[in-house]
Parts: C-alpha cells; structure tokens; sequence
C-alpha cells in the first residue's frame, strides 16, 4: 500500500485516504474560535490543550465533544484516540498549522479536545457536603487561578467557586495550568460573592478570608483545632486582596506567618499552604 500524499492520512479503519483538517477547515475555524471568551460563553463549549488535560476530560463522560490532533500525537497516544472512539467522540487528524492555530502554547504537544463547560450551581456543589472549599474572589490572573484550583483538587476540596469578577474558569491559561483539575472537582462561577459566602455559612461551613493584615494566624488557628471542621478559604486577587465587604462577611481573617525575610507570599503560595493546613487538620 503507497503512503497517503503530504497533508492527508488514511482513515484507521482502513478505508479511503482522507485528508487532514487545515487551519480553514471549518470544524477547526469553529473550535478556534474558542479561545474568545464571548464563543465560549455563547456555545457553553471550551478547549482543554495536551494529553493530561485530554486524558482528564475524557475520563469524565459526555465532556468531550471532539478532539483534534496531529498523526504524530495521534500514534504517540493511542489510547486517547481510543478512549474518545469508544465515547462516539470524533478524532480528527490536523495538520501541524491547524494544531498551532488551535493550541495557545509555544509548542503544541498536538492534542486540542472540544469541551462541554463543566461548571455547576453553588447548590448542587453544597448538596454534596464539602468539608473543603476554595473561593477564588475577583481572581483576575488566570494561571493563578488554575494554579490555585490544581492545588484545592490536591488537597482535597470537593468545590473552587469563581466568584465575583473573576477570570473565566475556561481560559486557555487557566484550563492549562490546572493540570486537568478543571475535571476532578466542582467548579462553581457565581456572581455575588457575599451571597457566596453566606451560602457557605448555611451550609455548616467555617469561612477564613485570607489577608496579610488577619486578626488570627493561621499556626494558631492549626493549634486550636479550629479547621477541623467544614472550612471555606476565601482567595483574594494578587495585585488587590480581598474586597472590604468580604473580609467584614468572614468569620476569620487570617494572616499566613512570614519566619524569613520575604515581604509576602504569592497568592497560589498562600493558597497552597492554607488548603493543605486544613486538610491535614481534618485528616
């Protein structure tokens, strides 16, 4: 059997040569235009770039709704190409140029999976009794907020709520440094944050408002055994902090404790360290 021509493949059935998506494919020009936050919005769709990202949202069923990859990539990962087939979810090789056109890093890894938002109503994330929970508070930074929302999966939140004016939980930026979090716990977006708050409180939740001023320090907190309960972290944006009206909501504002000479910690620091204090206090 001739290989197929540059540019074109033989389909894995067996069949008809079939040529490989371009970048002016429609299907491709249509998933492109994902990477705006108004498509996203209006189509409830998302991109989720690189195998552990792929992995992780076909591991959640009915999320992928395409996916899109090079031969290279295709070969390199069989089993994902087989994971979405099994799904009834159409593999479509790309060429080179229609991967970096969909992809948003320097060096595309060649996978690009079409995805259903996952985001759900506060409600139905506190139906499940979350004894831990980030809220990430006009977070504008969106490898912050990945980042922050990779860390409350590690240290076992069963929520992170984007509350407030806070960066799109689906941009391309955030889904990447997630690390395929995006897909483990509920991701919550809600518009008022005190609402957030007092919803969290009526739940049986303990509400920390982090803030390098805070009446409490978090080690004491830890020796008072005052996270062992249902605890919810409310995350403030790097360049400005925490809102006035949601330090006034908390129960607690809390400072993390500064033993060297560093002016302060960044925020997926602080985050990391105040997540993890409550999950080995409740472990």
């Amino acid at each position: 059997m001739s290989a197929p021509p540059s540019g074109g493949r033989l389909n894995r059935a067996g069949g008809a040569h079939i040529m490989a998506f371009t970048p002016r494919t429609p299907r491709v020009v249509a998933a492109r235009r994902l990477q705006r936050r108004r498509d996203r919005d209006a189509t409830g769709r998302f991109l989720a770039e690189g195998p552990q990202a792929v992995r992780e949202a076909l591991a959640r069923p009915g999320v992928v709704t395409e996916l899109f990859g090079t031969t290279t990539a295709l070969d390199r990962y069989p089993e994902l190409a087989a994971t979405a087939a099994r799904a009834d979810v159409p593999v479509s090789e790309v060429t080179d140029e229609a991967i970096a056109a969909l992809a948003e890093t320097v060096a595309p890894q060649g996978l690009v999976a079409v995805c259903r938002h996952v985001d759900v109503p506060l409600e139905q994330a506190l139906a499940g009794a979350p004894r831990l929970v980030a809220v990430l508070a006009e977070i504008r930074d969106p490898g912050n907020a990945g980042t922050v929302l990779r860390t409350a999966d590690a240290a076992g939140a069963g929520a992170v709520v984007f509350a407030g004016d806070a960066v799109d939980p689906y941009n391309g930026k955030c889904v990447r440094a997630s690390a395929g979090s995006l897909f483990h716990v509920d991701v919550v977006r809600a518009t008022d944050p005190v609402a957030v708050v007092d919803a969290l409180r009526a739940a049986g939740l303990s509400i920390f408002a982090t803030t390098g001023y805070g009446d409490s320090d978090l080690d004491d907190l830890t020796d008072y055994g005052r996270l062992v309960g249902p605890t919810a972290w409310l995350f403030g944006s790097e360049a400005h902090g925490l809102p006035e009206e949601l330090t006034s909501a908390a129960d607690t504002t809390v400072r993390v404790p500064l033993y060297g000479r560093a002016e302060s910690l960044n925020l997926a620091a602080a985050a990391a360290v105040c997540l993890y204090a409550s999950a080995r206090a409740q472990r």
